[in-house]
């Protein structure tokens, strides 16, 4: 995926989930955007598909707040002919040692 639409992926994916954790853990976001208690956003590579939907799920089942990105109607070729593919995921706002046995299997950007 190209830098700029890796960008905006990773954006749509820190929004939509920081939507969602105010509407199902508002104390989630609350802690997360108070300075003294703050967080920090992190951007983390899948291999593929499989490992985004797998990381979803044990996130929801850990309590996680938890966000599939799709991307639709979008043409970008190769990889992307205008069907709907998944492109990212959020999690959280979540302490590291909440959602590190879901992301170590995840690269650095």
């Amino acid at each position: 995926m190209p830098p700029g639409k890796l960008s905006a992926q990773a954006g749509h994916a820190y929004g939509d989930v920081l939507d969602l954790a105010r509407q199902i853990s508002p104390e989630r976001t609350d802690n997360y955007r108070n300075p003294d208690k703050g967080g920090s956003k992190v951007t983390l590579k899948a291999r593929n598909q499989n490992q985004l939907i797998n990381a979803y799920n044990a996130a929801v089942q850990a309590g996680i707040p938890a966000k599939i990105v799709v991307d639709r109607d979008h043409v970008l070729l190769p990889h992307f002919t205008g069907e709907p593919v998944i492109t990212a995921l959020g999690i959280g706002p979540c302490k590291q040692a909440e959602v590190r046995h879901i992301t170590k299997k995840f690269n650095c950007v």
